[in-house]
């Protein structure tokens, strides 16, 4: 009777440790280019998880929280279409968004126009070694606070917002340049 509980254990386990890694695969693919997202998921994934191996929860019920984000990983894939962005000012619109006072002050459609003006100057002024040049990454900085200015996003979070907009452009600077 033990061993075959044991092994119905392990096999449990095997299950949380093979969603973890698809998950994390996952993550990794489809958030590669989105910085917000990805640390968000990161972070839901990793509570989970912590919560699993610190027995707060049963194997089944950290195997229905693990199915039930990979469900929410699809719905966010398809919000960039839901809200007529490209996967590039989508990015740029989750990195705006994650501050929610400017989500409610701006609301969506300011917001949208933020992020595809700055995928717009971005993609003009990124150049293949701009992350390392100080003095090219100084003018783009310059260039998101003057649009953020222009669009009158609470001041308090620009500087915040500033540094979120400047990862996600390191991110997909790689894919632009290329």
């Amino acid at each position: 009777m033990r061993t075959k509980r044991t092994l119905h254990m392990k096999e449990r386990n095997l299950a949380v440790e093979l969603l973890e890694r698809l998950l994390k695969g996952e993550i990794r693919s489809r958030f590669k280019t989105n910085v917000v997202q990805s640390a968000k998921f990161s972070e839901l994934l990793q509570q989970s998880l912590t919560r699993y191996r610190n027995r707060a929860v049963e194997t089944a019920q950290v195997i229905e929280e693990l199915i039930a984000m990979a469900r929410k990983f699809q719905e966010a894939a398809r919000r960039g279409e839901d809200l007529g962005l490209n996967a590039d000012e989508l990015a740029f619109y989750d990195a705006l968004a994650s501050n929610e006072a400017a989500l409610r002050e701006l609301g969506d459609a300011t917001l949208k126009k933020i992020a595809v003006e700055l995928t717009l100057s971005l993609r003009k002024s990124v150049t293949v070694d701009w992350a390392k040049r100080e003095t090219v990454r100084a003018k783009i900085r310059v260039m998101v606070k003057t649009l953020l200015r222009r669009y009158k996003y609470p001041p308090d979070k620009q500087e915040e917002a500033t540094e979120t907009v400047l990862k996600q452009a390191e991110a997909l600077s790689e894919a632009w340049a290329a």
